[in-house]
Order: C-alpha cells, then sequence, then structure tokens
C-alpha cells in the first residue's frame, strides 16, 4: 500500500488535514502536495466545512522538501526549455498549493506543532492564521540550499512581516524560533504545546458561530485581493456588487436577527455560488 501522505478528520464544521510523513519529519513530496490540493478542492465544494486547520503528525509540522527523491528533488523537469511554451507544465508544485489555497473560500488556520522549513514555513503564508508552540521552528533556508524561494513566497511574505523582515530572513536562511516568528508577526501566538489544537478549534469556532459562510468566503477573498489592488476604488467596485449580493440574502437575516434579540439562521451556501461579477476562483493565466 502506498504512503498515505495527509490525514483528514471532520469533527462538526472544522476540517483538520493532518500532514502524514512522521517518520520523515513530514517532509513534503509531489504527492503530499496532490493529496492536500485535491482535499481543498473537496473542502470548498463541501458546505459543510466551514474552516480548515492543518497541523503535523508526530514531532514536526514539515521539515521541507523531501530531498531523498531521485532526479530534480523539487519535482521539476531538467529537459523543458525555461523559455518555451512548455514551461508551463514545469511549475512549482507548492506555487500550485499556495495558489489554491489563495483562491480558498474557507478560514484557514495552521497549528504548527514543530519544525517547519523551506516548503514547511512557506505553505503557511496564504493561511489566514498561524500559532505555534515553543517547540515551532521556522525557516526560509532556500539561499542555504542554493535556490529560490517558492510557493509564492516573494508576493506572500513580504505583505505578512514586511519587506525589511522578509528580506532578513530569506537572505540569511536561518531558522528561527516561535518567539521571533510572533515579534516578526508570521505567527499571531504561543500557546503550550498540548494546546494548541484546543486552540486552533477555539479560533475556528469563532469564525463559524453565528456567522454567514457567504459573508466569510467574500471577506477572505476581498481582503486577500485587495492587497495587491493599484487604488481603493478596485474595492470599492468590488464591495458595491457583494454588498448587494450580501444584503439581499443572509443580510436580510442579520438585521432581522440583531432587531429580533435571536441568533441568526444564515441560509445562503458557498455552493450556490459567487455573486454576479465576482469570480472567486479566477486566476490570472500562465503567460
Amino acid at each position: 500500500m502506498s504512503e498515505q501522505h495527509i490525514q483528514t478528520e471532520q469533527t462538526g464544521n472544522i476540517l483538520t488535514i493532518r500532514l502524514n510523513r512522521p517518520d520523515q519529519m513530514n517532509a513534503f513530496t509531489i504527492q503530499m502536495g496532490e493529496d492536500l490540493i485535491a482535499e481543498l478542492d473537496r473542502a470548498d465544494q463541501d458546505d459543510t466545512v466551514r474552516a480548515i486547520i492543518f497541523t503535523g503528525n508526530g514531532s514536526a509540522f514539515c521539515a521541507g522538501m523531501d530531498l531523498s527523491s531521485e532526479g530534480n528533488v523539487f519535482g521539476l523537469d531538467e529537459t523543458v526549455d525555461p523559455n518555451s511554451p512548455e514551461m508551463e507544465r514545469n511549475r512549482d508544485v507548492g506555487g500550485i498549493l499556495t495558489l489554491r489555497m489563495f483562491r480558498m473560500k474557507k478560514p484557514l488556520i495552521g497549528a504548527i506543532n514543530g519544525a517547519s522549513v523551506g516548503v514547511g514555513s512557506t505553505m503557511q503564508l496564504p493561511m489566514d492564521v498561524r500559532i505555534g508552540t515553543d517547540r515551532s521552528r521556522f525557516g526560509f533556508v532556500f539561499s542555504q540550499r542554493g535556490v529560490s524561494l517558492e510557493s509564492c513566497a516573494s508576493w506572500f511574505l513580504p505583505r505578512l512581516v514586511g519587506l525589511p523582515k522578509a528580506l532578513e530572513w530569506s537572505f540569511s536562511g536561518k531558522v528561527f524560533g516561535a518567539e521571533e516568528a510572533l515579534s516578526g508577526g508570521l505567527i499571531s501566538e504561543i500557546v503550550e504545546g498540548e494546546k494548541l489544537l484546543d486552540r486552533a478549534n477555539e479560533i475556528a469556532e469563532s469564525f463559524i458561530g453565528n456567522t454567514s459562510a457567504m459573508s466569510v468566503a467574500i471577506n477572505r477573498q476581498l481582503l486577500w485581493r485587495m492587497m495587491g489592488a493599484d487604488h481603493p476604488m478596485e474595492a470599492h467596485k468590488l464591495e458595491s456588487r457583494t454588498m448587494y449580493h450580501t444584503s439581499t440574502r443572509d443580510g436580510k437575516e442579520g438585521v432581522m436577527s440583531f432587531l429580533e434579540k435571536r441568533p441568526p439562521e444564515f441560509a445562503d451556501k458557498i455552493s450556490n455560488g459567487a455573486p454576479s461579477g465576482f469570480d472567486w476562483s479566477e486566476e490570472p493565466e500562465w503567460s
């Protein structure tokens, strides 16, 4: 039987995805990346999933790319001319994964239980919340391996921690602890190891209770997308469309529940589709 690179478990409306190569410190493989993408595709279509938690089995979160594989250890075809149109099929799998995370309509929470370096750190960047323990370790170690940043880290990292910190961490390639990650803005809090998943579930529940799944999905996409907008008018145009959509659906229930002093009963489902003119699955073409 082939190795099961991830494990999944759903409790209520919360899906937990565990990286599952504990004997290899959950080292990342092409198969792991493909399995994660397939699971995210499934979860995005499942209205019962409202939030997703990522963690690792064993002592590590993810010790980076598995460097023991044969050939190009990053899964790239070295026979492809990098200047040819064929390069589109020779993409960094970590980047394909983080682009899929970027398009998600459900909140993503990283419960970083131990070492996470290389792709183990870059795959966290599109997550909406990252928390760690005193055993958590992080490292954008690419300069020490002689390769470039990947997984769209050059876009995500400076937006999360600022350009000076992103430059420092990516130039040095050093591995650093949870306190530095917290002070640098990479994680939002440090909790005791045995309480890590409880806290992650607590955060997930805070995103689910008394909230509209549609509102959360749209707000997630608005905030992530608008970080790259040239002018606030771009936000105004999208928000006008999404406000019309939400105010004529779950917004009516939200107002009535407030006036009637009762919990809301939101009914608009993600599977109903995006608001008109707001394609949340849109991704620019490779060129």
